[in-house]
């Protein structure tokens, strides 16, 4: 089985930034980490292979630091890892993204199974997956929270609100995967030094058989209006009493200074 996990590095949101000028996310100095729900999404595949045989073949597309995240899905036992990296790219929104990634897989090779995290917690917009199901022309299962490969056919238990889906399909198909699938493993040593002893290869915008005007800022239809950080809820005050009626009272004063009644 031919698996292909796509993943992404985001920058740590305990420390995160927003350029009040570009309504970007300011990435200098803060330090970068593999995107949570992609972990999974590794650990899934992983699991996969070990049950069917086959590679599992990571990508990534990002700045050429990105391959720290790469390096460190090869240490976990990811066979091998490509990272599609070109200033061209730069500003994709998850459109412009996702028509990249589909490229890089079309050159990749063959793949039965496409695997993401069901989204990243730096857009947050859970969009990138489906639209490259869209570009592939295959079909994308999402928020999966189990996974049953049998044959050519594929079961996938998919996470609702207030309640759980089966859903099936044949294969290839694109799954996007929640946290509740797996336990991600970690590390060895060992994998550690395998994983630090491979070369990366780099897919660039001449690698790729890709439409320009499909790329990057250009490609992207949709532009980021504002960026920010949500306010911080100012803590609660706890009126305490023994008397009933004077504790009523002052939280009527409260109230009334803060002009709520």
């Amino acid at each position: 089985m031919d698996i292909v996990v796509c993943v992404k590095q985001v920058p740590d949101t305990t420390d995160v930034k927003i350029d009040p000028v570009t309504n970007s996310i300011i990435r200098q100095g803060v330090p970068s980490v593999l995107n949570p729900f992609d972990k999974h999404a590794v650990e899934a595949g992983l699991q996969l292979k070990e049950k069917h045989g086959g590679k599992v073949t990571v990508i990534s597309m990002g700045p050429p630091q990105a391959k720290d995240a790469l390096k460190e899905c090869l240490a976990l036992g990811a066979d091998e890892a490509v990272l599609i990296s070109d200033r061209s790219f730069g500003g994709a929104d998850t459109l412009a993204t996702s028509y990249t990634l589909a490229s890089a897989i079309k050159k990749i090779g063959n793949f039965d199974v496409i695997l993401c995290g069901k989204q990243s917690i730096d857009g947050d917009t859970a969009q990138v997956g489906p639209e490259l199901a869209e570009h592939l022309g295959i079909v994308p299962l999402t928020y999966a929270a189990d996974i049953e490969v049998e044959g050519n056919t594929v079961l996938v238990k998919r996470e609702q609100e207030d309640c759980y889906e089966m859903v099936e399909a044949k294969l290839p198909v694109l799954i996007t995967v929640v946290k509740s699938i797996n336990d991600p493993r970690h590390a060895s040593i060992k994998g550690i030094m395998k994983a630090n002893r491979k070369t990366i290869p780099v897919l660039s915008q001449q690698d790729l058989d890709i439409d320009s005007q499909r790329i990057g800022l250009n490609g992207s239809p949709t532009q980021v209006r504002r960026i920010f950080a949500p306010n911080q809820r100012v803590q609660g005050e706890i009126i305490q009493s023994d008397n009933a009626k004077e504790a009523a009272h002052l939280l009527v004063q409260k109230l009334l200074e803060a002009k709520i009644i």
